[in-house]
């Protein structure tokens, strides 16, 4: 069980120094297409969410903790789409 927790730590803690390292060099170009795949990814996040949410453990904390990372997951996704939404209008041909 220990163990499981330190490789957990590890994995999230390299992941936290990837990800800055690999959003750091995207170009500003770049930027609206990788927001919309970071988007369908947190769409998998929130099925992962639904899934922890639901699991039948009679564990109060762990069903509170899963509503919780499906709100969160939620307002990722919806606010990431509108962010994509409003950053595509703005590389629309407006009509005279």
């Amino acid at each position: 069980m220990e163990g499981s927790i330190l490789i957990g730590i590890y994995v999230f803690v390299l992941a936290i120094f990837l990800g800055f390292e690999l959003i750091s060099k995207v170009p500003p170009t770049l930027h609206t297409p990788l927001m919309s795949g970071a988007n369908a990814i947190s769409g998998i996040t929130l099925v992962g969410a639904i899934v922890a949410a639901g699991l039948d453990v009679d564990v109060r904390l762990t069903t509170a903790i899963g509503l919780a990372a499906v709100i969160l997951a939620t307002i990722n996704v919806v606010g990431g789409y509108l962010v994509t939404d409003r950053m595509l209008e703005m590389f629309k041909k407006k009509e005279k």
